[in-house]
């Protein structure tokens, strides 16, 4: 049971409740192919059906662990820094950043944007998602936009979205794992016919790392 005590350094951000950390290459978006150490902190309630890591939904189940030790760990293996989930956003991302940026690292994050913006971030990945829409104030910030394709409304669903990115934000369409082939060539097509999106695909999968 976590103590009263305890959940004041995770609401505070001192602690998080920390999933999974790992060395990788990374899958997707604009930094595909380049090594960085992964932090999936767990809490996640925005529910998409197609999530291929719903074991990180309940923060409950996974343990609060203090951000120095979790920046120590990072800190050996890269100097990029992406954090993901669940959704990192739910917890109060500057103490982690903070100490990230101390050592010289780039932090990165991969979000929904659906919580209140904190942190301090060299790349934001935004992916927004139709059930639980991000705060307004993330579309300002945004690198690069990225849109889960799963069928083809999604495609009217990131031409929304794409209008309340700022301007130098790079657009991304990336086929959902489980109907890439059907959505694959569907993909191929609106991109060559709409030039400003770029495909984007999971590329870990393929290489069968995590």
């Amino acid at each position: 049971m976590v103590t009263a005590e305890v959940m004041d350094l995770v609401n505070k951000g001192h602690m998080l409740p920390l999933m999974e950390e790992f060395y990788t290459i990374q899958g997707e978006g604009y930094h595909k192919g380049t090594a960085a150490y992964f932090i999936r902190i767990g809490g996640c309630d925005v529910g998409c059906h197609w999530c291929d890591v719903k074991e990180s939904w309940n923060a409950e189940t996974h343990p609060p662990t203090s951000i120095g030790s979790i920046v120590d760990n990072a800190a050996i293996y890269s100097d990029t820094i992406v954090i993901t989930g669940g959704e990192p956003l739910t917890w109060d991302m500057g103490p982690l950043t903070a100490a990230l940026k101390a050592k010289n690292l780039q932090t990165h994050i991969e979000t929904s944007g659906a919580y209140p913006f904190t942190g301090t971030w060299d790349w934001i990945c935004l992916s927004p998602k139709k059930n639980k829409l991000p705060v307004e104030e993330i579309y300002n910030f945004a690198d690069e936009l990225k849109i889960i394709v799963y069928n083809k409304h999604d495609l009217i669903f990131a031409e929304e979205q794409a209008a309340k990115v700022n301007e130098n934000c790079i657009l991304y369409l990336q086929p959902e794992w489980s109907v890439r082939e059907k959505m694959v060539p569907i993909i191929v097509d609106y991109v060559m016919q709409n030039p400003k999106w770029k495909v984007s695909l999971q590329t870990h999968k393929y290489l069968n790392i995590p």
